[in-house]
């Protein structure tokens, strides 16, 4: 797994569980990715190394080129076709809800009862790609958006590394839209 931040928790904690074989901290600047990916260089770098999921916090740096789907100008595009549904992001709303940025404070603004994380393969598309996995808390009356976002923080760190489990287990497809998890003899057996 590689992610623009040499500290994902998650990936780290992941990594400790033996849910990951490899984290590879990649802190490159969004400038020096767009250089590099226009080259080639990320993108051979990675697959060389065998790489198999990409954090998509390596594509939330705030220069990066915006959500423009040109293909031959945008390395976004390029990394989706390199690693397709293999770059995992985690979002905090239960997607389709409130994508984009400040989620948490239009959730809170919006008056939910309920709010939460996603986490979901990206596509070419702003926080659309396939759900792997949400998870919910609830709204409490003595919440306010900043109290909602930490205790969102919370769910995304084990909904981010329970849902590299998953992936890197193999044991699921996509059908449309939906991952789907595969039903193997040893799930079979715990039922």
């Amino acid at each position: 797994m590689v992610s623009g931040y040499s500290n994902c928790g998650t990936a780290v904690v992941a990594r400790k569980r033996d849910r990951i074989d490899r984290f590879i901290p990649a802190p490159l600047s969004s400038h020096g990715l767009r250089d590099a990916s226009g080259r080639g260089t990320a993108f051979t770098c990675l697959l060389t190394l065998g790489v198999q999921f990409v954090s998509a916090k390596l594509y939330r740096k705030p220069d990066f080129p915006s959500w423009n789907f040109d293909a031959s100008a945008n390395p976004r595009v390029r990394a989706i076709a390199a690693f397709p549904n293999r770059i995992l992001n985690i979002h905090p709303s239960l997607l389709p809800a409130f994508p984009g940025l400040d989620a948490q404070h239009q959730a809170f603004e919006y008056g939910v009862k309920i709010a939460g994380c996603t986490v979901h393969f990206v596509d070419e598309h702003l926080d659309n790609g396939a759900i792997i996995l949400q998870r919910t808390i609830p709204v409490l009356e003595t919440d306010d958006a900043h109290s909602l976002a930490d205790r969102i923080l919370v769910e995304e760190h084990i909904a981010y590394s329970e849902a590299i489990a998953r992936v890197a287990s193999g044991e699921y497809e996509i059908q449309g839209r939906r991952y789907v998890r595969r039903v193997t003899a040893s799930r079979e057996s715990q039922c």
